[in-house]
């Protein structure tokens, strides 16, 4: 029975891939089981969603452990939602994101993004509007295209090493990085199985000095390499827990995924990973002041959800997308032209919803790692790389602490 579910699993997220190209991110299950998917008709979304429905009421009497019934049934409220809304079903876009990410979202308060901005002004001296003194900051910490390939080299070595001496890795794994150009995204992990991947990293907009470490850490070690091959080396050859060979778009598994690799820097390096910084790039002949730069990276944490308000704003308030340029230029204190580039992520059928994953998942993941008592934080964050977690995990495992302290 137990076998039976997990592959009925896999078929489900390859068949929905028929119908929605790339919301399987990652598969390195049996080939048979994509070879067959590919050899049949596309499906109906409407029948996929029934599917869903009976999968997750097999989940519930298999014979599995409770953390997998656990992801497996989220996982499966989630891609049942996906079904439903490409069946043409009326879902609100918060209920959506509610079903597919166990996270409800509302509007952040423009009080909060004020105050990361006196913040900036504070870190920021000097004469011109904030705006200008960004730029000019910004300008400052871009990297010579000539220099990136340097700078990724060294990044990947240093936090390859840190990852490996904290959390772990199979022998005899690779990244191998390409340069890419106008993409929707700054980098991209594709995971190819036995322990490779092949990260991309889009230079349509050049690279700075704190985007670049967050880029590296974040795609590689310890973010989602790392999670790659330490699932594929414990959970499914190990244990076999063949459910973790797939990585399914828009679904629970991701935003616990994209909450680990946001926080990559400081899990890699630390919470004052400013002096690393200005080493490591002074190697490549880069020169910044690390310091201010983890100093600046704080102070926008919370202006990370202005994202997330420009999808709510485009896909619930109804917002006109020039209204929500100036909202991203104002907030974010880019030029419009910069503003404009967001919204093809914003707007993409298989991205539309995505930010939530970066803002909700570092939140509650932060929330998460500090609420460990004597337990280590990197030992929290070896879980997150190793263990079937989904957010309610999390939430429960937090509810617990915090009754403990009553």
């Amino acid at each position: 029975m137990e076998l039976q579910v997990v592959r009925e699993y896999l078929m489900l997220g390859l068949r929905i891939d028929r119908v929605l190209p790339g919301v399987v991110d990652a598969y390195t299950g049996p080939p048979a089981l994509r070879a067959e998917v590919a050899g049949e008709p596309v499906p109906d979304p409407g029948e996929l969603c029934s599917r869903a429905a009976e999968l997750c009421r097999a989940v519930a009497d298999a014979d599995l452990s409770a953390p997998r019934r656990e992801f497996l049934t989220a996982q499966l409220v989630a891609m049942q939602t996906t079904c439903a809304r490409l069946a043409g079903a009326p879902i609100g876009f918060v209920t959506e994101v509610e079903a597919c990410f166990q996270t409800t979202i509302e509007l952040g308060h423009p009080d909060v993004y004020a105050q990361a901005h006196r913040q900036l002004r504070r870190l920021l001296p000097g004469l011109g509007s904030l705006r200008r003194r960004v730029a000019r900051y910004r300008s400052g910490e871009e990297i010579p295209k000539e220099r990136i390939a340097d700078c990724v080299r060294l990044l990947s070595a240093d936090l390859r090493a840190r990852a490996e001496e904290r959390f772990g890795l199979p022998a005899g794994e690779t990244v191998e990085y390409e340069i890419v150009d106008n993409k929707a995204w700054s980098g991209f992990n594709s995971y190819l199985g036995d322990y490779r991947s092949r990260v991309s990293l889009n230079v349509a907009q050049g690279h700075r000095v704190s985007t670049l470490a967050h880029l590296i850490a974040h795609e590689a070690y310890p973010g989602h390499h790392t999670e790659h091959c330490r699932k594929e080396a414990g959970a499914i050859r190990q244990d076999g827990q063949w459910e973790q060979s797939m990585f399914v778009l828009n679904t629970p598994q991701c935003l616990v995924a994209e909450g680990l690799a946001e926080l990559g820097v400081q899990a890699a390096v630390g919470a004052h990973w400013g002096g690393w910084a200005t080493e490591l790039f002074a190697e490549a002949g880069v020169h910044v002041d690390g310091e201010l730069l983890a100093a600046v990276d704080l102070a926008t944490t919370t202006l990370q959800r202005v994202r997330q308000d420009a999808m709510l704003m485009l896909h619930d308030r109804g917002a006109d997308e020039e209204d929500v340029v100036r909202f991203l230029s104002r907030w974010l204190l880019v030029p419009e032209f910069r503003a404009y580039r967001l919204l093809p992520f914003l707007t993409d059928p298989l991205w539309r919803s995505y930010t939530t994953t970066y803002v909700e998942g570092s939140r509650l993941v932060r929330r998460w790692l500090a609420a460990g008592g004597s337990e280590p934080p990197s030992t929290r964050y070896s879980r997150l790389l190793g263990e079937p977690l989904v957010p309610v995990s999390l939430r429960a495992e937090l509810t617990t602490t915090d009754s403990s302290l009553i």
